[in-house]
């Protein structure tokens, strides 16, 4: 079902484009489908849960696993059947089918896909991902109207909020995983574990609860979202992802509610919020507002009543969150119709509504009676189960039960003042005999607009005429809470005279009267902003942490690329040094060199170091730098490392190519303004570092207790990666994912050099000797054809592009000795690519291979003779090499193997015979040409580029191909000034 809902998300976009708003009609069938799925497969007493479980990774217990019991079920009717209603409500809420509004059926489907994996995953690090797929859905449909300030401060300030709380939870998911052993929540709940540990991730995971149902002091992100559609509003903050923190809660109640830290978390915030959001919605205009505070205030009130952890409080606060589903998704609905026909939601602009839509009138009146608590509704039976189990609760002690009570009794108070008063304020009279002007003009919805909330309306009175059957639906998760000596009582609208209906009497009374004191006297009592106001102290946070932010950039990056490394480097010293002292070290062991060679060579490295930092020449400080790697290289070999010291040879040279492009545009030595002289600090930071790196390297060998992993390594390269060369292996197989993130970095890394270089758009081929040599016959007036050979005969002819080179910096036995060279290189480098999964080489090293071999074509025939070299775009090669390694994913799945891990496949040639292949060579040849591309990218940028630039200034005439990637000059429409 979850894969059915994920696919109708992808399809939602062409089909409302297609069929235009009326598209929303056939997108409500797949969470009606769904929903049918649920009643179908509803969980039976005596039988157990559906299960089902999909390996991924059991080592790390991140297996997806999903059980469908009561309390998933109940929240699954929710989700989908509400979902359903409020997108066939989408079809007449908005009026064409723009672009973004096809994104936003996509968007709502995948929500109710993510709500639905949430309520039915069995563990808890699935239920997270989910969790904060919610969060993300949420941002993108709160943000609607982007290009409203208003929607984007609330999008963005939901987003913040709750995945603040997401992450705090997902550090609790880990303490309570890896203390109970399994990050399964049926196995926790079965044998919960205890301890100040369990206390602080059962905490955790309450923050995340908390902030996802808007608790105190998390409880101001959810008016603010009011900026989001109505549909919306209805869906997510009244049945769906509010709900997902009050599920949470239910969740865990019955394995850690009799811990005291629940009790304060949970039940003290839940009563304050239930009488702070109330009290807030009195003083609000906006119909939308009115109820968003009133769901703040009702939320409260549902996380008392799942989490007080008694089996019969837990009956009415399911009923409670079955009823608010119902009533609040409802009287959201109205207000859009509302805000639809007559374009405002604000009380003072709306007078006699009730006599022009009496249908709508009548459908909030039953949608509120339910929220107000009034007989025949199923809000009646939730909060009159709610009044008598509360107050005869064994979960507290008498006079703390008592207490709990009366203040729901005061919150509900509140509930009916403001039912009467979002009632009156939409549809009263106020003392006026004709409509006011927005009603005046008002055009009436449509009878299928009204369908939603009627249906809606109706089901909260038949939930609560029938509410003894549906109780019977509700029993089975409340079993799973302890009823402390009472019998738990079943759900009915009528239980006799006593507590509950005294207070439900209270209720009515004295809500009625509060409406008429607030009505009468608002001005009084709210003229005054609330000194204490969440969102002014979240605006307050944001501008702190902006602040603090500045003035910490601004002491430690000033532009001084000395300091920015010191500051770096003296954290990397200072924090792993710290943890080393205050950690157990049981033994440190030092070890000798094993060969007088070592010593030569670790001498050379740091005579190397030094005279780096000595030398003032910079060609000369870039080769001893050379030389410290090269120095690596050696020790690699030494300790049997042929790999490593193939590849370190290979960077080696080809980082110190780089060097000398860059290096030939700079002075030969620093300025006397810019010299920097000898700096203690500085040498000291780099004394420490150099230090700590050995230090800890000695501690970390010394740490093992188990035989080291590289002794198992080549066996299973070989047996599950099929390769002999376990480095290899390790980069295309059991590190694929690793390596396929480094790659995509290699190619952000060279595309970032090549648009700082370029200044424009840099794409296109590098110029070729044909394109020079059309531009240079027609800048001398020869008319000769094209494929005349401008070159002398009498001339040996080594490299075409050569020949357009200034003849000062031409060498005939470079170019000789490159005309050999170059095909012995590239022979060489397919033959590292092909041998590399068996012996030293690879991808990495035969793209470096090859990359050397065109800065040899490069270094000896100039900027033509590259483009003679490989006449491809740079990014086209990166592009290929992206898009072929990221393939060989699917290729693997598809050969029943996991995603990037090595699949054998075998096939019979003609003359071959039997030929083995491995994925894994394909992911290497991806690899080969991101660093083909990479190399050639970077030559075009810093080597051809700078020498176009460098001709420009000295005023040297250079030859510019004419192709359609001519020159700005030219009226390129490339914008690329050519190479």
């Amino acid at each position: 079902m979850l894969a059915a809902l994920a696919l109708c998300a992808l399809l939602a976009p062409p089909v409302i484009r297609w069929l235009g708003t009326r598209g929303f009609y056939v997108l409500a069938l797949a969470p009606a489908g769904a929903l049918v799925w649920v009643i179908v497969n509803w969980p039976q007493d005596g039988q157990p849960p559906l299960v089902e479980t999909v390996e991924w990774v059991p080592v790390l217990q991140m297996d997806i696993v999903t059980r469908f019991d009561t309390l998933s079920a109940i929240m699954s009717v929710l989700i989908l059947g509400v979902g359903s209603l409020v997108l066939c409500y989408c079809a007449h809420y908005f009026d064409d089918a723009r672009p973004r509004v096809a994104v936003f059926g996509g968007e709502m489907i995948a929500f109710a896909a993510a709500m639905f994996g949430l309520v039915v995953s069995d563990n808890m690090l699935v239920l997270y991902v989910f969790w904060e797929l919610t969060t993300v859905l949420s941002f993108m449909l709160v943000g609607f109207y982007g290009v409203r300030a208003t929607a984007r401060r609330a999008a963005t300030q939901a987003l913040l909020v709750t995945t603040a709380g997401g992450l705090a939870m997902l550090v609790g998911i880990i303490m309570l995983g890896e203390r109970a052993g399994s990050y399964l929540l049926s196995d926790i709940l079965a044998a919960p574990p205890a301890g100040v540990y369990v206390d602080v991730a059962i905490v955790l995971l309450l923050i995340g609860a908390l902030s996802k149902s808007a608790i105190v002091p998390f409880h101001f992100w959810l008016p603010g979202a009011m900026a989001a559609p109505t549909p919306v509003s209805a869906y997510l903050h009244a049945a769906a992802m509010v709900k997902a923190g009050i599920y949470l809660i239910a969740r865990l109640a019955p394995g850690f509610s009799t811990t005291p830290s629940w009790h304060v978390v949970v039940v003290v915030l839940g009563t304050v919020t239930m009488v702070l959001g109330g009290w807030r919605s009195l003083r609000e205009l906006d119909l939308k507002l009115v109820l968003a505070f009133g769901t703040v205030s009702q939320l409260g009130f549902m996380a008392v009543l799942v989490g007080i952890g008694d089996a019969n409080v837990a009956m009415a606060g399911i009923t409670m969150l079955v009823a608010h589903a119902l009533f609040k998704a409802s009287l959201f609905m109205v207000v859009g119709i509302i805000d639809h026909s007559t374009g405002t939601r604000d009380i003072r602009k709306l007078a006699r509504l009730g006599h022009r839509l009496p249908v709508l009138a009548l459908t909030a009146a039953v949608a509120g009676a339910s929220m107000a608590g009034l007989p025949l509704t199923i809000g009646f039976v939730g909060k009159e189960t709610a009044f008598g189990s509360v107050w005869d609760t064994g979960a507290f002690p008498t006079w703390q039960a008592e207490t709990i009570d009366i203040v729901l009794l005061v919150g509900s108070v509140i509930t009916f003042a403001y039912t009467c008063r979002f009632l009156w304020g939409a549809f009263g009279r106020k003392v006026r005999s004709t409509p006011s002007p927005a009603v005046a003009k008002i055009h009436p919805p449509t009878p299928m607009f009204l369908a939603a909330p009627i249906l809606l309306a109706v089901a909260g009175v038949a939930a609560g005429i029938l509410s003894p059957q549906v109780g019977d639906l509700f029993e089975p998760y409340a079993e799973t809470l302890p009823s402390y000596g009472h019998e738990l009582e079943h759900l009915a609208m009528w239980h006799g005279f006593g507590l509950p209906v005294v207070f439900s009497i209270i209720v009515v009374v004295a809500g009625a009267a509060l409406f008429l004191l607030i009505r009468r006297l608002r001005g009084a009592l709210f003229r005054y902003r609330p000194i204490l106001n969440a969102d002014r102290i979240y605006d307050a946070t944001l501008r702190g942490a902006d602040t603090i932010s500045l003035m910490l950039t601004r002491n430690t990056q000033r532009g001084s690329l000395p300091i920015t490394q010191g500051v770096i480097l003296s954290t990397a010293i200072v924090l792993p040094i710290a943890a080393l002292a205050w950690g157990s070290r049981d033994r440190l062991e030092v070890g000798g060199f094993d060969s007088a060679v070592q010593v030569v060579i670790g001498g050379i490295i740091a005579v190397a170091a030094l005279a780096a930092v000595t030398l003032r020449n910079r060609l000369a400080a870039t080769l001893v730098v050379g030389l410290t790697g090269y120095g690596s290289g050696m020790l690699f070999a030494l300790y049997g490392a042929p790999d490593l010291a193939l590849t370190q040879f290979l960077v080696e040279t080809l980082t110190l190519v780089i060097f000398v492009l860059v290096l030939r545009k700079l002075p030969a030595e620093p300025e006397p303004r810019h010299a920097t002289g000898f700096k203690p600090l500085r040498a000291l930071i780099g004394l420490a570092f150099g230090a700590s790196l050995v230090l800890i390297g000695l501690f970390a060998a010394a740490a093992r207790s188990e035989q080291p992993l590289h002794v198992d390594i080549p066996e299973a390269a070989y047996k599950f990666g099929h390769g002999a060369n376990a480095v290899n292996v390790l980069l295309v197989d059991i590190r694929a994912w690793d390596t396929l993130g480094e790659i995509s970095v290699l190619i952000v890394a060279a595309t970032g050099v090549a648009s700082m270089v370029f200044r424009n758009r840099r794409f296109g081929a590098a110029p070729r000797v044909a394109d020079a040599a059309r531009l240079q016959a027609g800048l001398n007036g020869d008319t000769t054809d094209d494929d005349d050979d401008p070159i002398p005969p009498d001339r040996t002819r080594w490299l075409l592009g050569s020949d357009f080179r200034d003849p000062r910096h031409r060498s005939m036995v470079l170019e000789a000795t490159t005309r050999l060279i170059f095909p012995t290189m590239v022979v060489l480098s397919v033959y590292f690519f092909y041998a590399g999964h068996n012996a030293p080489g690879g991808g990495f090293a035969g793209g470096l291979t090859m990359g050397l071999a065109l800065v040899l074509r490069y270094l000896a025939g100039g900027r033509y003779e590259l483009g003679e070299a490989l006449p491809i775009e740079p990014g086209r090669i990166l592009g290929a090499g992206l898009a072929i390694s990221a393939g060989t994913a699917v290729t693997s799945l598809l050969l029943g193997a996991p995603a990037l891990s090595s699949a054998v496949f075998e096939v019979t040639l003609p003359v071959l015979g039997d030929v083995k292949m491995v994925t894994a060579l394909f992911f290497d040849l991806g690899i080969y040409l991101i660093v083909v591309g990479l190399v050639l990218d970077v030559l075009r940028s810093l080597g051809a580029r700078l020498d176009v630039e460098s001709s420009a200034i000295d005023n040297t005439p250079a030859p510019v191909p004419i192709n359609a990637g001519a020159s700005e000059a030219t009226g390129n429409r490339r914008g690329e000034v050519p190479q």
